[in-house]
């Protein structure tokens, strides 16, 4: 256990941080797999933007990397031309 009041204090800070990105990363995996469930093209293409948009923001805050964040909206949009 840390000994230092700064050490104590980057615990704490870390926790935090951590309980704060698994939130936005099973967030996100839940709204991918909702949409995945979507067998209609109309609905699919309403959902996909905002979906990109969370997908996006996992990459800027750095809980994924860019290029998964990349690979998953491209697999999510070979899905809404496949729906056509």
């Amino acid at each position: 256990m840390a000994n230092h009041k700064a050490t104590k204090k980057d615990v704490r800070q870390a926790a935090k941080r951590r309980e704060r990105n698994r939130y936005y990363g099973k967030t996100t995996r839940n709204a991918i797999r909702d949409l995945k469930e979507v067998t209609e093209k109309s609905g699919f293409s309403e959902k996909l933007p905002d979906v990109s948009s969370m997908i996006d923001k996992l990459a800027r805050r750095g809980i994924i990397h860019k290029n998964k964040a990349a690979n998953l909206k491209s697999k999510l949009a070979k899905r809404v031309a496949k729906l056509a």
